[in-house]
């Protein structure tokens, strides 16, 4: 298990994750520390505890966002497709795009409902 080191609002933390995660974790980390740092310049400093709340909020908006327009997406690729006359000569680039968003999709999901400190 590897252990990664991250600055949240000034303060540093020691989070576990698994063996190959740490740079993946530091970027999402490096996320939500550029709004906490954008809603402390707003705001000031009103405690990192209600400082987090608000950045996770504006996090879980983000996410929300990008579900939206992938099922937007993905609606609309479905009605190209069924009002296509006849299907295209290949269709694994469709399909393929179709997996690569609902992949997305999962991993967001995972993001927005991961309990981990």
């Amino acid at each position: 298990m590897g252990k990664v080191s991250v600055t949240l609002n000034g303060r540093a933390f020691t989070i576990g994750c698994e063996d190959g995660q740490e740079s993946y974790l530091r970027e999402l980390a490096r996320h939500l520390d550029s709004h906490v740092t954008d809603l402390s310049k707003q705001v000031g400093q009103i405690g990192d505890l209600r400082l987090l709340l608000m950045a996770s909020l504006v996090v879980v908006d983000e996410l929300k966002t990008a579900q939206n327009r992938l099922e937007a997406l993905e609606s609309h690729l479905n009605r190209l497709k069924s009002e296509s006359p006849r299907p295209p000569a290949d269709e694994s680039g469709s399909d393929g795009l179709i997996e690569a968003l609902n992949g997305i999709s999962e991993r967001l999901e995972a993001l927005a409902t991961d309990e981990s400190p």
